[in-house]
């Protein structure tokens, strides 16, 4: 299969530079990352992509068996940095997939040389001695509204993980995405991603990585950065001056600024 067309894989900004791969987050696709670009493109070759089912992908490509899990996830990832010959890539991914980047760089350690996580949850569900800022319960119920009325769902949970009430604009676009994905899909990727458990697979990443957080998250409360940060060795915590789980859209340029510095000390 043409992974390009598949994932729809985009490539801009300086190819001489080196190579950060965008990988959104759940419900939402490449266009997320619009704000980011433009801090990146002159320096980097910058991959942006669609995980199937998900904006402009190939949506015959989908199999619920092979996207039950985040590894089904990960191997397209793979797939994508082998197409490309991509070689120590920055794996830049948002929410669900700073996991999947994780799992990503010990399929392919040679593709994935750093790691930048944004907002990232090894786990959502609380568990003993870990404060993941739901419980059981609480996915549950989150699941069967997702899974009942997929347009009602976004609607209402969209401006919940915005996160800033002042602007709803925001949480639109947020519901509009959410939308535009194939409901059955996205029903298999909720699944995946809030009955997901990556906490030991955060031991297994020996690379540079920068955890960023926001100061109000309802899906990923500091907590979670915190175990993030003392998970990975050597990580770098860096708490952003925003509110609401997507910082990339409602503070890009404190974002853009923590990412361009990061990669600013690989060089």
């Amino acid at each position: 299969m043409d992974v390009g067309r598949r994932n729809n894989v985009t490539v801009v900004g300086n190819p001489q530079g080196p190579t950060v791969v965008l990988a959104h987050g759940f419900g939402c696709d490449q266009n997320m990352w619009r704000l980011t670009v433009p801090a990146l493109a002159e320096d980097h070759r910058v991959v942006l992509f669609d995980y199937v089912g998900s904006g402009r992908s190939d949506l015959t490509a989908f199999s619920a068996d092979h996207y039950s899990s985040l590894d089904g996830y990960a191997q397209d990832v793979t797939e994508i940095c082998a197409a490309l010959d991509l070689r120590d890539a920055v794996f830049v991914g948002h929410s669900v997939s700073a996991m999947i980047g994780v799992l990503a760089a010990g399929l392919a350690p040679e593709r994935i040389g750093a790691l930048v996580m944004v907002a990232p949850s090894p786990r959502y569900i609380d568990d003993d001695g870990y404060r993941g800022g739901f419980t059981a319960d609480d996915i549950d119920e989150l699941l069967a509204s997702l899974e009942s009325n997929y347009l009602g769902w976004s609607t209402a949970m969209a401006p919940v993980i915005m996160g800033n009430p002042d602007r709803p604009e925001l949480g639109e676009e947020l519901a509009n995405s959410f939308c535009a994905t194939h409901p059955d899909m996205a029903r298999v990727f909720a699944r995946t991603t809030f009955l997901s458990d990556s906490r030991d697979d955060l031991k297994t990443v020996s690379v540079p990585t920068l955890v960023l957080e926001c100061t109000q998250d309802a899906i990923a409360p500091r907590e979670v950065g915190a175990f993030v940060h003392r998970a990975i060795p050597g990580s770098t915590l860096v708490t952003l001056d925003a509110t609401g789980h997507c910082p990339h859209l409602s503070a890009p340029e404190a974002t853009n600024q923590a990412i361009t510095a990061f990669l600013a000390g690989l060089r």
